[in-house]
């Protein structure tokens, strides 16, 4: 299975999205993915064998638990693959920061960005 196939679920996502803190058990991401999607135990196995399956997440014994982690190769290649297609909207979001600490630089000067109100020439009365 192709990655954006594996991770075109929105299932799949919020499990990685789980495990992208720590390790956890498979009891505890059905009972979240469970809560959150209203989907049943057996469909909350099949997307972390999907996810272990593609290479996504890691499954270690401990007991009779099961303990599941992000192994993070995979996602480590999407980014290698992004890296061509960044130039589209890195200078987009620099340019918003920017903007943004310009902002906030003005608002601690106490500047108001707007005009100043008042009658229709701007002076006020």
């Amino acid at each position: 299975m192709h990655a954006f196939d594996v991770l075109g679920d929105p299932v799949r996502r919020r499990i990685l999205e789980l495990l992208a803190d720590g390790e956890r058990t498979a009891g505890d991401v059905t009972a979240v993915v469970r809560a959150e999607f209203g989907i049943s135990q057996p469909a909350v196995s099949q997307h972390l064998r999907v996810l272990r399956e593609s290479g996504f997440a890691t499954v270690r014994a401990e007991g009779a638990r099961r303990l599941y982690a992000v192994d993070p190769e995979p996602l480590q290649a999407i980014d290698r693959w992004l890296d061509r297609y960044r130039r589209f909207w890195t200078p987009h979001l620099d340019a918003l920061a920017t903007e943004l600490a310009r902002g906030a630089r003005a608002r601690r000067a106490g500047v108001s960005s707007e005009a100043p109100t008042g009658g229709p020439s701007g002076a006020s009365p």
